[in-house]
């Protein structure tokens, strides 16, 4: 023990010995300098890799919870798990092959705020590769992981959006496309309509449109005005005298026609038939006693008086199915002279629907046109029949009034009723969003077979249950008017039209404000236009029938150049313009247009399937409700 302990303490000392020696020694001081310099050195070095691999960590991080948070935004979510799901999609992409510690769930939260906001945050790990190695006697300078955070922000919207959804439900509209536009039509409302209205708004307007666009008994009045109302008619006459029963008449030349008593007529006279059945050609023409053989009986000739009445090769009078009159003419052209007190009809050439009269029902619903007209009676250009027994309603029948009587593009005589479709405006507000106050829209007057549609006008609203309830109860029928779904398009959503919109007034013309949007979509040629609030003589084939459109050309010109014009218009107002054509060939006059009506060839689509159709509302949607990120 004794020698162990001996040892011990001489090793001690020549230990201390050594040391006292290389204390007092000063050769290779910078060696041994280096030597215990080194390790921090090294801690250094390796701790700079570590710190450039955590910047560049974190700045991918930054990129990644920026998208994310932009991919949440443009979701149509607002519950933090909902936004939480889409975010993490994007999020976990663009960090694989990352640094980052595998993410747990409290190290990412998002949420929308009250102010459209949608707010996320990211804490996470990063493992180091050299920083933590130990190096005595200084240890490391990191940690084996070190925690990083992000925040980003992004706006939702960053302003008011008004968007104009102008759809074709024109007779082309098969079933099968007609359900594909109404379901890719729900889905953009739910794009562009957000359940959070404060404080930046989102709303939309439909318009649909075939032949025209119908807005409604109350909006139709405040921009076409109200149609004129029809007058009371007091009395009608056309004849004199009795009026005779026809009892007999005969197959020859001259014609001569019995009566049951004396007629009273004298040669010369201008007479008139109705009620007669087989021998038909006696109705609704003029004609003169020729003589009167007897006081019951006369022969016919021609309303000139120069020629006999030859009926050799007529039906046989029949007077068991109806009873046959006939009366001497008051007027020797046998016009009815109607009284109807400041009738307001065109001084000449002006034409008059009838309704409601009483004895002389073969007037009623019916056209016609008028001549001798003074502010109390008029002339009907017919020839008379029946006896007026009371009652009636004079509608006159040029533009602007309840019905419009006209010559068609066939040469007849057509009547059609006004609706509360509407028609261009023409003069020179046709291409402005001019309010109505300055300048009203047309009238339109639609036949049976091309009638305005059932669906009316949704101005601007923000209740998606209304906007998808109109969208699912559109109907297809009638041609297409594509130039007047493009202006009430641009009307619904022009802050001139607002005091006609009321509750759903758009806002003024701001962009950096309001952001309003046209989108007109169509699955074909436009092909009708209009004159004086009927389908032009012009119309593209497709319109209608020829007896149904006024033999006018179109006051505006064919339905593309105007709408051509219009979307020219609207964007020179700031107004973004997308087209929709639905299966149009990609060739063609409708294509052309909906390329050039586009704010630019990016806004215009040209879908070809159902999933196209979605697909394009759906990039319009995202488009249109294009976020930024803020911060």
């Amino acid at each position: 023990m004794a020698t162990a302990q001996r040892l011990i303490g001489s090793t001690f000392q020549r230990l201390r010995g050594l040391a006292a020696r290389l204390g007092s020694d000063r050769r290779g001081n910078v060696v041994m300098m280096f030597a215990f310099a080194m390790p921090l050195l090294l801690m250094l070095t390796f701790g700079g890799i570590d710190i450039n691999r955590i910047t560049t960590v974190k700045a991918r991080m930054q990129d990644a919870l920026d998208a994310a948070a932009l991919a949440a935004a443009r979701s149509t979510y607002t519950e933090p798990a909902d936004l939480k799901r889409v975010a993490l999609v994007a999020l976990n992409a663009n960090l694989r092959n990352s640094d980052v510690e595998p993410l747990q769930d409290s190290d990412f939260t998002i949420a929308l705020t009250n102010d459209q906001i949608v707010v996320a945050d990211l804490r996470v790990r990063v493992k180091t590769l050299v920083a933590n190695i130990v190096l005595p006697p200084y240890g490391k300078l990191l940690d084996d992981t070190v925690p990083l955070s992000a925040h980003s922000e992004v706006n939702r919207s960053s302003k008011d959006i008004e968007v104009a959804l102008v759809l074709d439900i024109t007779g082309s509209m098969t079933t099968a496309k007609l359900k594909s536009l109404k379901d890719a039509a729900k889905e953009l409302v739910d794009i562009v309509v957000q359940d959070q209205q404060s404080p930046y708004y989102s709303k939309m307007s439909i318009v649909p449109y075939s032949m025209g666009v119908n807005l409604g008994s109350a909006y139709a009045t405040t921009a076409r005005g109200t149609p004129t109302a029809a007058t009371s008619i007091t009395n009608i006459t056309w004849y004199t005298g009795s009026v005779q029963t026809v009892t007999a008449a005969t197959k020859a030349t001259p014609t001569a026609i019995t009566t049951s008593a004396n007629h009273g007529f004298a040669v010369g006279d201008k007479v008139a038939f109705w009620n007669v059945s087989g021998m038909t050609g006696l109705n609704g023409v003029v004609y003169t006693v020729g003589s009167v053989p007897s006081s019951k009986t006369f022969t016919l000739k021609n309303a000139a008086n120069n020629t006999n009445i030859d009926s050799r090769n007529w039906s046989s009078l029949n007077t068991s199915s109806s009873t046959p009159y006939v009366a001497k003419c008051a007027r020797t052209d046998c016009k009815p002279t109607v009284t109807s007190a400041n009738h307001g009809l065109l001084a000449a050439g002006g034409t008059v629907y009838l309704s409601g009269i009483g004895g002389m029902t073969n007037l009623n619903s019916k056209g016609f046109q008028t001549t001798n007209l003074t502010s109390n009676t008029f002339l009907l250009e017919t020839v008379g029949s029946q006896t007026y027994t009371g009652g009636g309603s004079a509608y006159c029948g040029h533009y602007g009034c309840q019905w419009r009587v006209f010559v068609s593009a066939a040469g007849s005589l057509q009547w059609l009723a006004n609706s509360t479709c509407v028609s261009e405006r023409t003069g020179a507000e046709a291409y402005s969003d001019a309010s109505p106050t300055v300048a009203k829209v047309s009238f339109s007057y639609p036949a049976s077979n091309n009638g305005c549609p059932a669906s009316t006008i949704l101005p601007l609203s923000s209740s998606k249950t209304d906007l998808k309830s109109l969208i699912s109860s559109l109907s297809a029928g009638g041609s297409t008017a594509g130039q007047i779904g493009a202006a009430w398009g641009w009307y619904s959503v022009s802050p001139n039209f607002a005091a006609m919109w009321g509750s759903s007034a758009p806002a003024a013309y701001n962009t950096r404000k309001t952001l309003k949007a046209v989108i007109l979509m169509t699955d074909g040629e436009f092909n009708t236009p209009y004159s004086s609030g009927v389908i032009a003589k012009d119309a593209g084939i497709g319109s209608g029938n020829d007896s149904d459109h006024i033999n006018q050309n179109a006051t505006n010109g064919d339905s593309f150049t105007q709408s051509e014009r219009l979307c020219a218009a609207m964007k020179a107002q700031g107004v973004i313009v997308y087209t929709v054509g639905f299966q149009v060939a990609s060739e063609g006059n409708a294509a052309d247009l909906m390329k050039t009506c586009a704010t630019s060839p990016a806004y215009a689509y040209l879908p070809t399937s159902t999933s196209d159709l979605s697909e394009a509302f759906q990039a319009i949607g995202r488009d249109i409700t294009r976020l930024r990120i803020s911060r």
